[in-house]
């Protein structure tokens, strides 16, 4: 650094300061600095400069998995703000399994990361409690967990459940099931939804069709294609169908094709998530969109605070606003 300062007719704060993207100094100045420092080939120790600052400029990421889009879109809009501020993400996943989501975060923990993120498999708070503890800030995305106070960033499940039961039910649908993941916060409130809609237009629950499975991971696609085969087989099946996700209804709509039926005229379907490619099914998915970039990207400015607050905050719960995206696979003519 002093060499280039020299080089360069600057000082040696000058030089740190284009290191660490201040915007105190002149573009010009900042773009001097990194070039000499490509062309010498320098990378900063960053483990030397986290034991002078305390800081890592590092944030984890923990997700289920990544085999679907939805976490992909979520981690696009973390380094969206992230990134800007210099802060790499480091991305583990747990496969939906709580005992390895705790290793994950503890490998984490031990990297001396800024703050975490998670969307979390776990049932209870005992993990983030000792997080707590540790003062390592932290934010729960999409999934809450229960009795803990803690940052949160999603949407409203009941609001997704209401939407999209609402909307089958005003493209005719009448006998409507609901397939979703036992354990999770945000099936049982879209749960929550899909009941209060069907009791606001006067329809009865049945219970026969509200379908829960008890996985969570990505073998839960050939589960919900077997519940789309049993709820088929009932006296009288289902004309409308909400997956507690896109990969939930996409399976449950196979099973429908496979058995000869069409969609959406024998059954309309309706997801949430907003997955990449749901047009470009066979038939294109309607879907409830979740904003999963903006929850990234406020969930990030929400750890920031976080980190650069020398005081604690206060647990704050942003929500987002979800969007119904028709497609074909509910565009049926009411009777």
């Amino acid at each position: 650094m002093k060499d280039i300062a020299r080089e360069l007719g600057v000082s040696v704060v000058t030089v740190s300061k284009a290191l660490r993207n201040h915007d105190d100094i002149s573009e010009e100045t900042r773009n001097k600095v990194l070039q000499r420092m490509r062309d010498l080939n320098y990378r900063p120790n960053l483990a030397a400069r986290a034991l002078v600052t305390g800081k890592s400029l590092i944030v984890g990421f923990v997700v289920p998995g990544l085999l679907h889009s939805f976490f992909g879109e979520i981690a696009k809009g973390l380094t969206n703000v992230f990134r800007k501020k210099g802060y790499g993400l480091v991305i583990a996943t747990s496969e939906e399994e709580p005992e390895l989501e705790q290793q994950e975060i503890e490998q984490l923990l031990a990297r001396r990361v800024d703050a975490l993120i998670v969307a979390s498999t776990q049932a209870g708070r005992e993990t983030f409690d000792r997080m707590e503890e540790q003062e390592t800030p932290f934010v729960l995305i999409d999934r809450r967990i229960s009795g803990l106070k803690a940052n949160f960033v999603g949407v409203d499940d009941k609001t997704v459940g209401l939407m999209a039961t609402e909307h089958l039910i005003q493209c005719g649908c009448r006998r409507i099931a609901y397939i979703y993941g036992t354990r999770l916060s945000p099936a049982l409130g879209r749960l929550e939804g899909y009941r209060t809609a069907l009791e606001r237009y006067g329809i009865p629950l049945r219970p026969e069709y509200e379908r829960s499975l008890d996985e969570t991971g990505d073998a839960t696609d050939d589960a919900a294609y077997g519940i789309m085969k049993e709820l088929l087989a009932l006296p009288e099946r289902p004309d409308g169908v909400f997956g507690f996700n896109d990969q939930f209804a996409v399976s449950a709509m196979k099973a429908v094709l496979d058995a000869g039926l069409r969609i959406p005229e024998d059954v309309a379907f309706v997801g949430s998530g907003n997955i990449r490619h749901a047009d470009f099914l066979r038939v294109p998915l309607t879907t409830i969109d979740q904003n999963s970039v903006l929850i990234g990207e406020r969930a990030a400015k929400l750890a920031l605070a976080m980190i650069e607050s020398k005081t604690p905050l206060p647990p704050k719960t942003v929500v987002v606003e979800p969007k119904l995206v028709v497609r074909q696979s509910s565009m049926r003519i009411p009777r």
